[in-house]
């Protein structure tokens, strides 16, 4: 544990982001899993509706920093093939 008060606070600080950044993984994982069930189940307007609410998510990640915007934009490539191949 540290002595000096600003390492004390920069400790709680990172418990604090720690805890938010796993929190939004979370969220943005059960996003996309969600997708991909509607995408398997081959029900077209179920996975357009949770398509879009995928993307929004991963767009805000990138934006937050828990994404790197290649890597969002690689999940999103990823999901849109996945999307054109349901109900074909």
């Amino acid at each position: 544990m540290p002595n000096i008060k600003s390492a004390k606070k920069r400790v709680l600080v990172a418990e604090v982001r720690n805890e938010r950044n796993k929190a939004q993984k979370s969220a943005l994982k059960t996003a996309i899993k969600k997708f991909e069930a509607a995408a398997v189940d081959g029900d077209r307007t179920k996975a357009e509706g949770t398509y879009k609410v995928a993307v929004k998510a991963i767009d805000k990640a990138a934006a937050k920093g828990l994404l790197h915007k290649n890597n969002a934009a690689h999940k999103k490539s990823a999901l849109t093939l996945q999307l054109n191949k349901v109900g074909e």
